[in-house]
Protein backbone atom coordinates (compact mmCIF):
# COMPACT_ATOMS: atom_id res chain seq x y z
CA UNK A 1 0.00 0.00 0.00
CA UNK A 2 1.35 3.41 -1.00
CA UNK A 3 1.81 5.88 1.82
CA UNK A 4 0.30 9.30 1.33
CA UNK A 5 3.71 10.76 2.21
CA UNK A 6 5.23 9.01 -0.84
CA UNK A 7 2.96 10.81 -3.27
CA UNK A 8 4.22 14.00 -4.91
CA UNK A 9 1.64 15.98 -6.86
CA UNK A 10 3.08 17.98 -9.80
CA UNK A 11 2.86 21.76 -10.19
CA UNK A 12 0.39 21.61 -13.08
CA UNK A 13 -1.97 19.52 -10.97
CA UNK A 14 -1.71 22.04 -8.13
CA UNK A 15 -2.69 24.77 -10.59
CA UNK A 16 -5.73 22.69 -11.42
CA UNK A 17 -6.56 22.45 -7.71
CA UNK A 18 -6.34 26.22 -7.21
CA UNK A 19 -8.31 26.88 -10.37
CA UNK A 20 -10.93 24.42 -9.20
CA UNK A 21 -11.16 26.23 -5.86
CA UNK A 22 -11.80 29.58 -7.56
CA UNK A 23 -14.24 28.11 -10.09
CA UNK A 24 -16.25 26.19 -7.49
CA UNK A 25 -16.33 29.25 -5.22
CA UNK A 26 -17.74 31.33 -8.06
CA UNK A 27 -20.37 28.68 -8.72
CA UNK A 28 -21.42 28.34 -5.08
CA UNK A 29 -21.67 32.08 -4.43
CA UNK A 30 -23.84 32.53 -7.52
CA UNK A 31 -26.00 29.48 -6.81
CA UNK A 32 -26.57 30.62 -3.24
CA UNK A 33 -27.32 34.20 -4.26
CA UNK A 34 -29.74 33.38 -7.09
CA UNK A 35 -32.63 31.85 -5.07
CA UNK A 36 -32.18 34.37 -2.25
CA UNK A 37 -32.43 37.20 -4.79
CA UNK A 38 -35.44 35.48 -6.36
CA UNK A 39 -37.25 35.21 -3.01
CA UNK A 40 -36.28 38.49 -1.34
CA UNK A 41 -35.85 40.86 -4.32
CA UNK A 42 -38.22 39.39 -6.92
CA UNK A 43 -40.83 37.91 -4.56
CA UNK A 44 -40.62 34.34 -5.88
CA UNK A 45 -42.46 31.55 -4.06
CA UNK A 46 -41.79 27.80 -3.80
CA UNK A 47 -43.02 27.14 -7.34
CA UNK A 48 -40.87 29.85 -8.93
CA UNK A 49 -37.75 28.94 -6.95
CA UNK A 50 -38.26 25.36 -8.12
CA UNK A 51 -38.45 26.55 -11.73
CA UNK A 52 -35.32 28.64 -11.19
CA UNK A 53 -33.47 25.58 -9.91
CA UNK A 54 -34.71 23.73 -12.99
CA UNK A 55 -33.23 26.40 -15.28
CA UNK A 56 -29.93 26.28 -13.37
CA UNK A 57 -29.66 22.51 -13.81
CA UNK A 58 -30.87 21.98 -17.39
CA UNK A 59 -27.34 22.42 -18.85
CA UNK A 60 -26.34 19.15 -17.16
CA UNK A 61 -28.88 17.47 -19.43
CA UNK A 62 -28.40 19.51 -22.60
CA UNK A 63 -24.63 20.15 -22.74
CA UNK A 64 -22.96 17.22 -20.97
CA UNK A 65 -22.57 15.09 -24.12
CA UNK A 66 -21.19 17.89 -26.35
CA UNK A 67 -18.77 18.89 -23.58
CA UNK A 68 -17.59 15.28 -23.22
CA UNK A 69 -16.95 15.01 -26.96
CA UNK A 70 -14.94 18.23 -26.87
CA UNK A 71 -12.95 17.01 -23.86
CA UNK A 72 -11.82 13.94 -25.84
CA UNK A 73 -11.08 15.88 -29.03
CA UNK A 74 -9.23 19.01 -27.85
CA UNK A 75 -7.07 20.32 -25.04
CA UNK A 76 -8.99 19.83 -21.80
CA UNK A 77 -7.14 22.74 -20.20
CA UNK A 78 -8.14 25.19 -22.96
CA UNK A 79 -11.71 23.92 -22.84
CA UNK A 80 -11.91 24.58 -19.10
CA UNK A 81 -10.43 28.08 -19.46
CA UNK A 82 -13.05 28.92 -22.08
CA UNK A 83 -15.79 27.58 -19.82
CA UNK A 84 -14.76 29.91 -16.99
CA UNK A 85 -14.68 32.91 -19.33
CA UNK A 86 -18.25 32.09 -20.40
CA UNK A 87 -19.41 31.86 -16.79
CA UNK A 88 -17.70 35.16 -15.89
CA UNK A 89 -19.46 36.98 -18.73
CA UNK A 90 -22.87 35.67 -17.64
CA UNK A 91 -22.27 36.67 -14.01
CA UNK A 92 -21.13 40.15 -15.05
CA UNK A 93 -24.36 40.51 -17.02
CA UNK A 94 -26.41 39.72 -13.89
CA UNK A 95 -24.33 42.28 -11.98
CA UNK A 96 -25.08 44.94 -14.61
CA UNK A 97 -28.82 44.22 -14.65
CA UNK A 98 -29.02 44.54 -10.86
CA UNK A 99 -27.06 47.79 -10.95
CA UNK A 100 -29.48 49.28 -13.49
CA UNK A 101 -32.52 47.78 -11.70
CA UNK A 102 -33.45 45.74 -14.77
CA UNK A 103 -33.15 42.27 -13.30
CA UNK A 104 -36.23 40.07 -13.68
CA UNK A 105 -36.88 36.42 -12.87
CA UNK A 106 -36.55 35.60 -16.59
CA UNK A 107 -33.14 37.30 -16.92
CA UNK A 108 -31.91 35.65 -13.72
CA UNK A 109 -32.92 32.22 -15.01
CA UNK A 110 -31.50 32.77 -18.51
CA UNK A 111 -28.12 34.12 -17.43
CA UNK A 112 -27.90 31.51 -14.69
CA UNK A 113 -28.49 28.87 -17.36
CA UNK A 114 -25.61 30.25 -19.44
CA UNK A 115 -23.29 30.37 -16.42
CA UNK A 116 -24.05 26.75 -15.57
CA UNK A 117 -23.12 25.74 -19.14
CA UNK A 118 -19.59 26.80 -18.15
CA UNK A 119 -19.91 24.80 -14.93
CA UNK A 120 -20.88 21.65 -16.84
CA UNK A 121 -17.93 21.91 -19.22
CA UNK A 122 -15.43 22.55 -16.41
CA UNK A 123 -16.85 19.68 -14.34
CA UNK A 124 -16.56 17.19 -17.21
CA UNK A 125 -13.07 18.14 -18.33
CA UNK A 126 -11.48 18.30 -14.86
CA UNK A 127 -11.69 14.60 -13.86
CA UNK A 128 -10.66 13.65 -17.41
CA UNK A 129 -7.57 15.87 -17.08
CA UNK A 130 -6.43 14.55 -13.68
CA UNK A 131 -5.11 11.11 -14.83
CA UNK A 132 -2.83 12.78 -17.37
CA UNK A 133 -1.26 14.94 -14.64
CA UNK A 134 -0.68 12.36 -11.86
CA UNK A 135 0.39 8.72 -11.61
CA UNK A 136 -2.27 6.01 -11.25
CA UNK A 137 -1.27 5.24 -7.65
CA UNK A 138 -1.86 8.89 -6.72
CA UNK A 139 -5.45 9.07 -8.01
CA UNK A 140 -7.22 8.72 -4.61
CA UNK A 141 -5.05 11.44 -3.06
CA UNK A 142 -5.32 13.66 -6.15
CA UNK A 143 -9.09 13.31 -6.24
CA UNK A 144 -9.20 14.09 -2.52
CA UNK A 145 -7.30 17.34 -3.17
CA UNK A 146 -9.65 18.27 -6.01
CA UNK A 147 -12.69 17.57 -3.87
CA UNK A 148 -11.17 19.35 -0.86
CA UNK A 149 -10.93 22.49 -2.98
CA UNK A 150 -14.53 22.02 -4.04
CA UNK A 151 -15.66 21.40 -0.46
CA UNK A 152 -13.99 24.57 0.81
CA UNK A 153 -16.00 26.39 -1.84
CA UNK A 154 -19.16 24.60 -0.72
CA UNK A 155 -18.46 25.58 2.88
CA UNK A 156 -17.62 29.24 2.24
CA UNK A 157 -19.55 29.97 -0.97
CA UNK A 158 -23.18 29.69 0.23
CA UNK A 159 -22.41 31.55 3.47
CA UNK A 160 -20.53 34.28 1.58
CA UNK A 161 -23.29 34.51 -1.01
CA UNK A 162 -25.94 34.94 1.68
CA UNK A 163 -23.88 37.48 3.60
CA UNK A 164 -23.09 39.52 0.48
CA UNK A 165 -26.77 39.63 -0.54
CA UNK A 166 -27.99 40.36 2.99
CA UNK A 167 -25.36 42.86 4.14
CA UNK A 168 -23.91 44.53 1.03
CA UNK A 169 -26.19 43.79 -1.91
CA UNK A 170 -27.01 41.23 -4.56
CA UNK A 171 -24.90 42.97 -7.23
CA UNK A 172 -21.71 42.56 -5.20
CA UNK A 173 -22.33 38.82 -4.80
CA UNK A 174 -22.42 38.29 -8.57
CA UNK A 175 -19.44 40.61 -9.12
CA UNK A 176 -17.34 38.60 -6.64
CA UNK A 177 -18.37 35.38 -8.37
CA UNK A 178 -17.35 36.80 -11.76
CA UNK A 179 -13.92 37.84 -10.46
CA UNK A 180 -13.36 34.34 -9.08
CA UNK A 181 -14.25 32.79 -12.46
CA UNK A 182 -11.72 35.05 -14.17
CA UNK A 183 -9.09 34.06 -11.58
CA UNK A 184 -9.81 30.37 -12.25
CA UNK A 185 -9.23 30.87 -15.96
CA UNK A 186 -5.97 32.75 -15.42
CA UNK A 187 -4.52 30.20 -12.98
CA UNK A 188 -5.40 27.20 -15.14
CA UNK A 189 -4.01 28.81 -18.30
CA UNK A 190 -0.52 28.41 -16.82
CA UNK A 191 -0.80 24.63 -16.36
CA UNK A 192 1.05 22.26 -18.70
CA UNK A 193 -1.15 19.57 -20.21
CA UNK A 194 0.65 16.54 -21.70
CA UNK A 195 -0.11 15.99 -25.37
CA UNK A 196 -2.54 13.17 -26.15
CA UNK A 197 -2.44 10.99 -29.28
CA UNK A 198 -4.80 12.28 -31.96
CA UNK A 199 -7.91 10.12 -32.00
CA UNK A 200 -9.55 9.03 -35.23
CA UNK A 201 -12.22 11.55 -36.16
CA UNK A 202 -15.54 9.75 -36.40
CA UNK A 203 -19.14 10.84 -36.47
CA UNK A 204 -20.00 12.35 -33.06
CA UNK A 205 -22.84 9.87 -32.58
CA UNK A 206 -20.38 6.98 -32.84
CA UNK A 207 -18.23 8.52 -30.13
CA UNK A 208 -21.25 9.13 -27.92
CA UNK A 209 -22.42 5.55 -28.40
CA UNK A 210 -18.97 4.21 -27.50
CA UNK A 211 -18.80 6.17 -24.24
CA UNK A 212 -22.36 5.31 -23.23
CA UNK A 213 -21.90 1.63 -24.02
CA UNK A 214 -18.75 1.49 -21.90
CA UNK A 215 -20.61 2.86 -18.87
CA UNK A 216 -23.92 1.04 -19.16
CA UNK A 217 -22.34 -2.35 -19.91
CA UNK A 218 -19.82 -2.08 -17.09
CA UNK A 219 -20.84 -4.07 -13.99
CA UNK A 220 -19.43 -1.40 -11.64
CA UNK A 221 -20.11 1.86 -13.45
CA UNK A 222 -23.73 1.14 -14.41
CA UNK A 223 -25.11 0.84 -10.84
CA UNK A 224 -23.02 3.84 -9.80
CA UNK A 225 -24.70 5.89 -12.55
CA UNK A 226 -28.22 4.79 -11.55
CA UNK A 227 -27.54 5.47 -7.87
CA UNK A 228 -26.20 8.93 -8.66
CA UNK A 229 -29.20 9.71 -10.87
CA UNK A 230 -31.68 8.88 -8.11
CA UNK A 231 -29.54 10.68 -5.51
CA UNK A 232 -29.51 13.88 -7.58
CA UNK A 233 -33.27 13.74 -8.06
CA UNK A 234 -33.86 13.58 -4.31
CA UNK A 235 -31.08 16.08 -3.53
CA UNK A 236 -32.45 18.77 -5.82
CA UNK A 237 -35.98 18.10 -4.71
CA UNK A 238 -34.75 19.29 -1.32
CA UNK A 239 -32.76 22.24 -2.68
CA UNK A 240 -35.72 23.42 -4.74
CA UNK A 241 -37.76 24.09 -1.61
CA UNK A 242 -35.15 24.60 1.10
CA UNK A 243 -34.89 28.40 0.86
CA UNK A 244 -38.63 29.08 1.24
CA UNK A 245 -38.75 26.40 3.96
CA UNK A 246 -35.84 28.02 5.80
CA UNK A 247 -37.26 31.55 5.48
CA UNK A 248 -40.94 30.83 6.13
CA UNK A 249 -40.84 27.82 8.48
CA UNK A 250 -37.47 28.03 10.24
CA UNK A 251 -37.45 31.83 10.43
CA UNK A 252 -33.99 32.33 8.90
CA UNK A 253 -32.77 35.59 7.35
CA UNK A 254 -30.77 35.80 4.10
CA UNK A 255 -27.42 35.41 5.84
CA UNK A 256 -28.91 32.67 8.05
CA UNK A 257 -29.97 30.73 4.97
CA UNK A 258 -26.48 31.09 3.52
CA UNK A 259 -24.80 29.97 6.73
CA UNK A 260 -27.12 26.98 7.02
CA UNK A 261 -26.51 25.93 3.41
CA UNK A 262 -22.81 26.30 4.17
CA UNK A 263 -23.09 23.26 6.45
CA UNK A 264 -23.08 21.14 3.30
CA UNK A 265 -19.62 22.51 2.59
CA UNK A 266 -18.46 22.00 6.19
CA UNK A 267 -19.47 18.35 5.93
CA UNK A 268 -17.70 18.06 2.59
CA UNK A 269 -14.49 19.53 4.02
CA UNK A 270 -14.55 17.02 6.88
CA UNK A 271 -15.23 14.16 4.47
CA UNK A 272 -12.57 15.24 1.97
CA UNK A 273 -9.92 15.61 4.66
CA UNK A 274 -10.76 12.17 6.02
CA UNK A 275 -11.10 10.49 2.60
CA UNK A 276 -7.50 9.28 2.04
CA UNK A 277 -7.37 7.68 5.48
CA UNK A 278 -10.89 6.26 5.16
CA UNK A 279 -10.12 4.76 1.74
CA UNK A 280 -6.88 3.27 3.09
CA UNK A 281 -8.62 1.82 6.15
CA UNK A 282 -11.86 0.42 4.74
CA UNK A 283 -12.75 -1.77 1.79
CA UNK A 284 -13.16 0.42 -1.27
CA UNK A 285 -16.74 -0.78 -1.77
CA UNK A 286 -17.64 0.14 1.79
CA UNK A 287 -16.50 3.70 1.16
CA UNK A 288 -18.72 3.81 -1.94
CA UNK A 289 -21.76 2.79 0.17
CA UNK A 290 -21.23 5.49 2.83
CA UNK A 291 -22.47 8.38 0.69
CA UNK A 292 -25.90 6.98 -0.27
CA UNK A 293 -26.54 5.86 3.32
CA UNK A 294 -25.59 9.29 4.65
CA UNK A 295 -27.98 10.88 2.13
CA UNK A 296 -30.84 8.79 3.48
CA UNK A 297 -30.01 9.76 7.07
CA UNK A 298 -29.85 13.42 6.05
CA UNK A 299 -33.30 13.40 4.47
CA UNK A 300 -34.84 11.87 7.59
CA UNK A 301 -33.27 14.49 9.86
CA UNK A 302 -34.41 17.35 7.61
CA UNK A 303 -37.98 16.00 7.57
CA UNK A 304 -37.95 16.19 11.37
CA UNK A 305 -37.89 20.00 11.05
CA UNK A 306 -41.54 19.74 10.00
CA UNK A 307 -42.34 18.79 13.60
CA UNK A 308 -39.42 20.54 15.33
CA UNK A 309 -38.68 23.70 13.28
CA UNK A 310 -35.17 24.33 14.56
CA UNK A 311 -32.19 25.40 12.42
CA UNK A 312 -30.05 22.95 14.42
CA UNK A 313 -31.69 19.95 12.76
CA UNK A 314 -31.34 21.61 9.36
CA UNK A 315 -27.62 22.14 10.00
CA UNK A 316 -27.15 18.49 11.04
CA UNK A 317 -29.02 17.31 7.96
CA UNK A 318 -26.99 19.43 5.56
CA UNK A 319 -23.74 18.43 7.27
CA UNK A 320 -24.57 14.76 6.63
CA UNK A 321 -25.55 15.65 3.06
CA UNK A 322 -22.01 16.94 2.55
CA UNK A 323 -19.84 14.58 4.57
CA UNK A 324 -21.02 11.21 3.28
CA UNK A 325 -21.55 12.01 -0.40
CA UNK A 326 -18.09 13.58 -0.77
CA UNK A 327 -16.64 10.14 -0.01
CA UNK A 328 -18.92 8.88 -2.78
CA UNK A 329 -17.58 11.46 -5.24
CA UNK A 330 -13.93 10.73 -4.44
CA UNK A 331 -14.31 6.94 -4.50
CA UNK A 332 -16.48 6.72 -7.62
CA UNK A 333 -14.31 9.23 -9.51
CA UNK A 334 -11.26 7.08 -8.68
CA UNK A 335 -13.24 4.03 -9.81
CA UNK A 336 -14.07 5.59 -13.21
CA UNK A 337 -10.51 6.84 -13.76
CA UNK A 338 -9.12 3.39 -12.90
CA UNK A 339 -11.32 1.30 -15.19
CA UNK A 340 -11.63 3.74 -18.12
CA UNK A 341 -9.09 4.07 -20.98
CA UNK A 342 -7.60 7.57 -21.34
CA UNK A 343 -9.18 8.19 -24.75
CA UNK A 344 -12.66 7.57 -23.29
CA UNK A 345 -12.37 9.62 -20.11
CA UNK A 346 -14.07 12.74 -21.46
CA UNK A 347 -17.10 10.85 -22.74
CA UNK A 348 -17.34 8.63 -19.65
CA UNK A 349 -17.12 11.76 -17.50
CA UNK A 350 -19.90 13.25 -19.64
CA UNK A 351 -22.09 10.19 -19.12
CA UNK A 352 -21.47 10.53 -15.39
CA UNK A 353 -22.47 14.20 -15.54
CA UNK A 354 -25.61 13.11 -17.40
CA UNK A 355 -26.75 11.66 -14.11
CA UNK A 356 -26.96 15.32 -13.08
CA UNK A 357 -29.81 15.63 -15.57
CA UNK A 358 -31.82 14.34 -12.65
CA UNK A 359 -31.27 17.76 -11.07
CA UNK A 360 -33.85 19.59 -13.21
CA UNK A 361 -36.12 16.58 -12.68
CA UNK A 362 -35.76 16.93 -8.91
CA UNK A 363 -36.21 20.69 -9.11
CA UNK A 364 -39.29 20.30 -11.32
CA UNK A 365 -40.78 17.79 -8.89
CA UNK A 366 -40.08 20.26 -6.11
CA UNK A 367 -41.81 23.03 -8.05
CA UNK A 368 -44.84 20.84 -8.82
CA UNK A 369 -45.25 19.15 -5.46
CA UNK A 370 -44.28 22.30 -3.55
CA UNK A 371 -46.76 24.39 -5.51
CA UNK A 372 -49.61 21.89 -5.10
CA UNK A 373 -49.06 20.34 -1.69
CA UNK A 374 -46.45 22.48 0.06
CA UNK A 375 -42.87 22.10 1.23
CA UNK A 376 -43.60 19.39 3.81
CA UNK A 377 -44.73 16.99 1.09
CA UNK A 378 -41.45 17.57 -0.78
CA UNK A 379 -39.36 16.77 2.29
CA UNK A 380 -41.25 13.52 2.87
CA UNK A 381 -41.02 12.56 -0.81
CA UNK A 382 -37.25 13.12 -0.69
CA UNK A 383 -36.93 10.38 1.94
CA UNK A 384 -38.34 7.85 -0.53
CA UNK A 385 -35.83 8.94 -3.17
CA UNK A 386 -32.84 8.65 -0.86
CA UNK A 387 -34.05 5.24 0.35
CA UNK A 388 -34.23 3.99 -3.25
CA UNK A 389 -30.67 5.04 -4.14
CA UNK A 390 -29.29 3.45 -0.95
CA UNK A 391 -30.93 0.13 -1.84
CA UNK A 392 -29.65 0.25 -5.44
CA UNK A 393 -25.98 0.69 -4.51
CA UNK A 394 -26.04 -1.74 -1.58
CA UNK A 395 -27.32 -4.51 -3.88
CA UNK A 396 -24.64 -3.82 -6.54
CA UNK A 397 -21.20 -5.46 -6.98
CA UNK A 398 -19.55 -2.05 -6.50
CA UNK A 399 -19.85 -2.36 -2.71
CA UNK A 400 -17.87 -5.64 -2.81
CA UNK A 401 -14.70 -4.13 -4.33
CA UNK A 402 -11.85 -4.44 -1.82
CA UNK A 403 -9.17 -2.14 -3.32
CA UNK A 404 -9.28 0.19 -6.31
CA UNK A 405 -5.76 -0.96 -7.27
CA UNK A 406 -7.10 -4.48 -7.82
CA UNK A 407 -9.48 -3.38 -10.56
CA UNK A 408 -8.63 -4.35 -14.13
CA UNK A 409 -9.13 -2.24 -17.20
CA UNK A 410 -7.30 0.87 -16.05
CA UNK A 411 -6.61 3.40 -18.76
CA UNK A 412 -3.83 1.90 -20.83
CA UNK A 413 -2.74 5.26 -22.17
CA UNK A 414 -2.46 7.03 -18.84
CA UNK A 415 0.65 9.18 -18.62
Amino acid sequence: MTSRDDIVLPRSFLRLVWSNLAAQSAEQIALAAAPIVAVLMLGAGAGQTGLLQTALTLPFLLFAVPAGLLADRMSRRRLMVGAEVLRALALLAVFALIQFQLLSWTWLALLGFIAVCGTVTFSIAAPALVPSLVAAKALPVANSRIELARTIAYAAGPALGGILVGWIGAAVAFAVAAVLSIAAAVVLSGAEEPARPQSTQRHPLQDVKEGAAFVFRHPLLAPVFVTQFVFNTAYFLILAVFVPHAVNHLGLSADGVGLTLGMIGVGMVVGALAAPRVIASLNFGTVIAIGPLAGLASSIVLALTIVWPTPVLACISLFLLGCGPILWVISTTTLRQTVTPQNLLGRVSAVNIMSYSARPLGSAIGALVGGLYGVDACLLLAILGFAAQAVIICLSPAVRVERHSSLSGAGEQRA
